[in-house]
């Protein structure tokens, strides 16, 4: 048997495999959750391991597991389904938890796609308050936040969560001190992205922090290095000026940059 042969051989196998140990996953998915709304809580999650599938056979298979998983989710995404949807979110963070893009894809179908599903559905089906519909973002939203919170357990260094976080805030529950609290977090993890910080800033801005915002920015622009396009170092000098402006800071008070250093005029002679 050729290498390529073999190489096929394996791959079928996976697959057969992984299809096997999703089965009893894929039954609680379409029914075990009937009794929570979908949601998996610890009986649900317990009946799965009394079937005999726990994590120690899945294995090598777990991330094999979860992408199968994540086309099941996909495909009831597609379906428009809020209720398989959930739970099979769910689900695939529990097999994966560590691919961080089932948990912030997940977070995004739970806070933006499902409130719009339910609104529609309730729409067809007759009137709808404005109260109810604010209930039902607010529901999802929730959830979200939690299985992002869940997320941070997993991957407290993850700069991307904290942004998932603010993001839901900022766009979804439009609570201002809440997302520029969670990009302040981003901001302090490794390799945080330069809008964090920046957004950050804005923010404290928007929420009349007008002073808090200025002296963030300061202590901020420093560390942008210059030429980086990325960083918008220009565009936080700017904000830094209009700052200035609107708070009134004395000339002489006002950030400028630090001298450079004159290497020839400091070095000795001979």
């Amino acid at each position: 048997m050729n290498y390529r042969v073999k190489a096929a051989a394996v791959v079928v196998a996976s697959l057969l495999c992984a299809g096997l140990l999703l089965r009893p996953f894929e039954a609680l998915a379409d029914g075990g959750g009937a009794e929570t709304g979908g949601f998996l809580d610890a009986r649900g999650w317990g009946s799965c391991l009394g079937s005999g599938v726990t994590m120690a056979v899945l294995g090598g298979f777990r991330t094999l597991a979860a992408d199968g998983l994540w086309l099941r989710t996909y495909e009831a995404w597609l379906a428009r389904d809020p209720v398989e949807t959930r739970a099979l979110i769910r689900l695939v963070t529990i097999v994966d938890d560590q691919s961080i893009r089932f948990w912030l894809e997940g977070a995004r179908m739970l806070a933006y796609d499902l409130p719009r599903w339910r609104v529609s559905a309730l729409q067809a089906a007759g009137a709808v308050s404005p109260e109810m519909c604010r209930q039902i973002v607010e529901e999802e939203a929730g959830a979200a936040l939690r299985l992002l919170e869940e997320a941070r357990r997993r991957h407290p260094a993850s700069a991307e969560i904290c942004i998932e976080i603010a993001n839901i805030q900022l766009n979804v529950r439009r609570d201002l001190a809440a997302a520029a609290d969670w990009y302040r977090r981003a901001a302090a993890t490794p390799n945080a992205p330069y809008c964090a910080a920046r957004i950050h800033g804005d923010l404290l801005r928007r929420l009349g922090r007008h002073r808090d915002a200025y002296f963030w920015l300061r202590g901020l622009y420093p560390t942008l290095p210059p030429g980086e396009e990325a960083a918008m170092r220009e565009v936080v000098l700017k904000r830094m000026r209009d700052l200035e402006d609107y708070l009134a800071i004395p000339q002489g008070e006002r950030y400028s940059d630090p001298p450079k250093l004159n290497r020839k005029a400091d070095r000795k002679d001979g």
